[in-house]
């Protein structure tokens, strides 16, 4: 299982964070530069990390019931 989270703007996609890779990824200067600052705080990527766990794993039970 894999936790993706998006930032989006104008349809245009700044920047994202990968549980696979553990980090935030951005395509765009301003998604590159936040990357970078989001990266270096280790309590904004537990955080993230943490959502995989809170969402992906309560969830998984009911999505493969419904499959």
């Amino acid at each position: 299982i894999e936790y993706i989270r998006s930032y989006y703007y104008n349809k245009m996609e700044l920047i994202r964070f990968s549980s696979s890779l553990g980090k935030f990824v951005g395509y765009t200067e301003l998604g590159v530069k936040n990357a970078e600052r989001w990266n270096s705080d280790p309590s904004k990527l537990a955080q993230m990390n943490a959502q995989k766990e809170t969402y992906c794993h309560n969830n998984i039970g009911i999505d493969y019931q419904a499959a």
